[in-house]
């Protein structure tokens, strides 16, 4: 499958917010939408009117598409507040102190890393979401929907263990596996 571009992803979702960056009221903002979405399983996602938009707005065509960008909408749902740090690594434990102290402990981040199927990976990114207090890097957590692979395990792996730094950029992992 063809990655999809993920930052009209992150428009989607400020639009639908009640409220701006700045605090004030998003009159365009749509709670119920939301609502719907973060009480979803996958089928109902993918009919869901505000799913729709997103797969506009993201330019997909395909409906094999469609479960991506459903399981996009309904992870992003539950993201309340934007943060800078890769989703991984506010799953992860502070620096300093034993995995056993993240918020996601291990086996459970290793259940979200082994979801192979859109529902299990459904699953696990509304829980890794609000284990985060609802507060996520949203390009990231959409990319983690949309264009799931083995070069974006890797480095979710890397930040979530805070070794972020040494990660190999996902783009440059070859099929086979060995960094270039």
């Amino acid at each position: 499958m063809m990655p999809i571009v993920v930052v009209p992803a992150m428009a989607w979702w400020r639009d639908l917010q009640a409220s701006r960056p700045d605090g004030s009221r998003n009159p365009a903002g749509d709670r119920a939408a939301l609502a719907v979405l973060r009480r979803a399983d996958l089928l109902s996602a993918m009919e869901a009117p505000a799913t729709f938009a997103l797969f506009r707005g993201l330019g997909c065509a395909k409906p094999d598409d469609l479960p991506r960008v459903a399981l996009c909408a309904a992870v992003l749902a539950g993201v309340r507040e934007d943060r800078p740090e890769h989703p991984a690594r506010s799953l992860g434990a502070p620096p300093g102190e034993p995995p056993e102290k993240a918020p996601m402990k291990p086996l459970r981040f290793r259940h979200l890393i082994e979801a192979d199927t859109q529902e299990a990976r459904l699953i696990a990114l509304r829980r890794a979401v609000q284990l985060a207090d609802r507060k996520m890097n949203v390009q990231h957590l959409a990319e983690a929907c949309l264009n799931w692979s083995d070069g974006l395990r890797r480095t979710w792996i890397f930040e979530y263990y805070g070794a972020g730094r040494a990660a190999p950029e996902a783009d440059t992992i070859q099929a086979g596996g060995n960094v270039p």
